[in-house]
């Protein structure tokens, strides 16, 4: 692949065919759940944007789950192969902690982000994801204390019939229903599905656990025999939210075994509402800063990083390697970061309804834009060019931050 820096700016390679890897978040969901948000969203967008898209299934037996997707886009057809990478099965296994098994999780998580200084070096970065690291901490304390209020009542009234002891001892067995009952009800709060996610990513200390790694390898095995398709115009690796971080280290190891070549197909990475720190800033994640560092300075790639202030789950235009503390001193390439610009990308009375959806606005980037700016999911995955040529002369976003809280000594030199 030639050097998208370095290409005739005049020069844009129109896509024929191209293969998308999707690299999801800390998500128990079957990649079904992206095939139907793909489909509803994309014909929304094309209503919008005036192109045309269709998706068709494809065959069960013919490699990871995914699907088709033709495009008509200013009179130029392409077709686009998207699959899921998949690792919910893990995420699933990760979650089948108990209650109080959780309360211990939440215990051990805590520790880990408070006790080295991690949790107030995440503020200091950006308040949004630090709160909602803090959200489940707070909500489970307050779920343990209504069920240890009602069971004091309960006790109370027992008090008055029985032995005082007995009373209070049988108050206290209306704790555990009450603490099901809050979880069975987690769909509308996210409480205990956000300490899960913090908790794997915390119980390591920044390192993957050897089934994750396992799978990375099998991801990179994957994105390695399409870039040998000749037939192929770009491969595209997408990465959304915990996704991004592994997309990292999944690229890393391709690039290291010389699998992206300088012929085609192009490779690209996009970044979609990363939380690398949540990771990076953990005191054993120095392979992924070290994988961090090995990718912003490979030509092999263009690497567009997409967060938008907005999203409150995301280290928004936080550069991911030099916030990381992983920013080499000479021949940093990427990424390049932009705003999805949530705010003017969508109607006044749109945003108004999803403000306070903050899982919702989390996954924005996989959606429908109302008036779409130069960040169009759906032209990006699915049009006639590249990631390179699309964005090659775009500016980085204004305001986008650099800094980084990590301690000197856990940098990289």
């Amino acid at each position: 692949m030639a050097d998208s820096q370095t290409k005739d700016s005049t020069t844009r390679t129109r896509v024929r065919r191209r293969h998308v890897f999707y690299i999801p978040g800390y998500d128990p969901f079957p990649p079904r759940r992206y095939r139907e948000l793909y489909r509803t969203e994309s014909a929304l967008q094309a209503g919008i944007s005036g192109y045309r898209i269709n998706q068709q299934p494809k065959p069960a037996t013919d490699g990871p789950y995914g699907w088709h997707v033709s495009a008509a886009v200013d009179g130029h057809n392409t077709e686009t192969d998207i699959v899921i990478l998949q690792w919910s099965d893990i995420v699933r296994d990760s979650m089948q902690a108990g209650i109080w098994a959780t309360y211990a999780l939440l215990v051990r998580t805590a520790w880990i982000y408070f006790s080295g200084g991690v949790m107030f070096r995440l503020f200091r970065l950006r308040a949004g994801p630090g709160i909602a690291a803090m959200y489940p901490v707070i909500m489970l304390l307050g779920q343990l204390a209504t069920a240890l209020a009602v069971a004091g009542l309960v006790g109370w009234g027992l008090a008055h019939v029985l032995p005082q002891w007995l009373g209070y001892a049988l108050g206290l067995g209306v704790v555990a229903p009450i603490l099901h009952g809050f979880r069975k009800i987690d769909g509308k709060f996210f409480v205990h599905y956000l300490l899960l996610d913090f908790a794997f990513t915390a119980k390591h200390k920044g390192r993957n656990p050897p089934e994750l790694e396992t799978r990375l390898d099998e991801f990179a095995n994957l994105i390695a025999q399409a870039l040998q398709n000749p037939d192929l115009d770009e491969v595209l690796v997408v990465g959304h939210s915990s996704g991004v971080h592994l997309g990292v280290s999944v690229l890393a190891r391709v690039i290291r075994a010389g699998h992206a070549t300088d012929t085609v197909p192009d490779l690209g990475f996009m970044s979609l509402g990363h939380a690398v720190p949540m990771q990076s800033y953990l005191p054993d994640a120095q392979d992924l800063r070290l994988d961090l560092r090995y990718l912003s300075t490979r030509p092999e790639l263009f690497w567009l990083d997409v967060t938008a202030p907005g999203d409150g789950c995301c280290y928004a235009l936080c550069d991911p390697v030099a916030s990381s503390g992983a920013a080499p001193e000479t021949g940093k390439r990427w990424p390049l970061v932009i705003s999805a610009a949530f705010t003017q990308s969508l109607r006044a009375e749109t945003y108004r309804k999803l403000r306070r959806r903050y899982f919702r606005l989390h996954f924005q980037y996989l959606c429908a834009f109302d008036a779409p700016k130069d960040y169009d999911y759906f032209l990006i995955t699915a049009g006639p060019l590249t990631l390179a040529d699309r964005f090659r002369d775009r500016k980085p976003s204004a305001s986008v931050s650099h800094d980084c809280y990590l301690p000197q000594s856990a940098r990289l030199p």
